[in-house]
């Protein structure tokens, strides 16, 4: 199995940190897909996305998958790492902790609606320095609507059992694999019962659930950027579109095509 190359990189700090002035300041950047940003946190929040490009987010245990039109709030001073898994333009907004939309440490996966990515363009366009008082008004704005987005994340959890961790990270990179517990046992030297097992106890899935949980993070980039549904059913290792369709439907009670046309219509 061929196995990605990855050049690191590291993130660069906000042109100005979030203050009580500014609550929330961005940091541009344009990376490539073989890059990803080392594992790293920081004092203030911070709101992870992408206007153009799909992203992997690591942090407490968990990825995520994150297309255009999702974002992910990152609580203060939680450890992440970001990894492109195509060219990106990278907009992440960072919250002063006292302004945090959202309680606790846990990660929340946003809807990023219209008005969000026009308040986000907005303030890249911002001359730094010059235009304080619209950047405050804008900031402010940005943290009324984030309010307003958590939506139902796809949550990736991730293993610490190195067996796992073998097996988990193979999937993740080819989620269209239909190997079985048993082939993968053999690989990772451990027998299929104490697979089984440890997925029930470290994930809290089968590694039937864990794959499907897989697969739809995978899908949601690839429908949200208009691939044929018969292609994504393909991709990711199921027999026909009907049976993709219908795991989906399963999981978020609409076919794949009502799901995303709802959210382009909010």
């Amino acid at each position: 199995m061929a196995v990605p190359i990855f050049r690191h990189t590291r993130m660069c700090p906000p042109r100005e940190a979030p203050s009580a002035a500014i609550p929330v300041t961005m940091i541009a950047r344009d990376l490539q897909p073989d890059e990803f940003l080392l594992p790293h946190s920081h004092p203030w929040g911070q709101v992870t996305l992408a206007l153009e490009g799909v992203l992997r987010i690591t942090a407490l245990g968990s990825s995520w998958i994150l297309p255009p039109m999702r974002a992910i709030w990152i609580a203060p001073n939680v450890e992440h790492e970001v990894t492109m898994l195509e060219k990106t333009r990278l907009r992440p907004l960072c919250v002063l902790a006292g302004r945090a939309p959202f309680a606790g440490r846990d990660c929340k996966v946003l809807e990023v609606s219209n008005l969000l990515r026009q308040l986000i363009m907005a303030l890249e366009q911002l001359d730094p320095g010059q235009e304080p008082t619209r950047e405050a008004l804008l900031a402010e704005l940005i943290l009324d609507e984030l309010k307003r987005s958590s939506t139902r994340p796809i949550r990736v959890p991730l293993p610490t059992d190195k067996r796992l961790k073998t097996l988990c990270a193979s999937l993740i990179d080819q989620p269209g694999s239909n190997q079985t517990l048993q082939h993968w046992a053999q690989l990772v030297g451990a027998s299929e019962r104490t697979l089984a097992r440890l997925f029930e106890r470290e994930l809290g899935l089968s590694f039937g659930q864990w794959r499907q949980q897989v697969r739809l993070a995978h899908a949601a980039p690839l429908i949200a950027r208009g691939v044929p549904l018969s292609q994504v059913a393909e991709e990711l290792g199921y027999a026909s579109q009907s049976a993709f369709s219908a795991m989906f439907k399963k999981t978020f009670g609409s076919s794949p095509s009502a799901f995303f046309a709802q959210r382009e219509q909010r």
